[in-house]
């Protein structure tokens, strides 16, 4: 079946970095437009960034821009965001979710939480 396992997440120091991988299964990855979103608590559900299937296109929210990068690896099924220089704001569930025409398939989502 579908399953889209997001890993990586955890307690950073303002200014740190982490990196979270989704490890896609039970799909054809490489056809899925991929993207990140995030949920802090209590706001909705927002997107973070995107990249296309082929790689060759990416694009990210406003807030993040200049410090995390999309990318993902199609031999391996595996979409990543590179956070660094991460703030207070950046604490939130993370989540992957892959698109193909009308289908979409999310993960269960990672916490990342920034504090000092």
């Amino acid at each position: 079946q579908v399953q889209l396992v997001e890993s990586g997440g955890g307690l950073v120091q303002p200014g740190g970095s982490l990196r979270l991988s989704c490890a896609a299964s039970g799909f054809t990855f490489s056809f899925y437009d991929m993207s990140w979103y995030r949920q802090a608590p209590g706001k909705e559900r927002e997107l973070v960034a995107a990249i296309s299937a082929t790689g060759g296109s990416t694009n990210y929210a406003d807030s993040v821009k200049g410090r995390f990068t999309i990318s993902r690896d199609n031999a391996k099924n595996t979409m990543y965001l590179q956070m660094n220089s991460l703030k207070l704001d950046d604490t939130a569930v993370y989540y992957c979710k892959a698109t193909y025409r009308w289908l979409n398939y999310w993960g269960q989502g990672t916490q990342v939480i920034v504090s000092s």
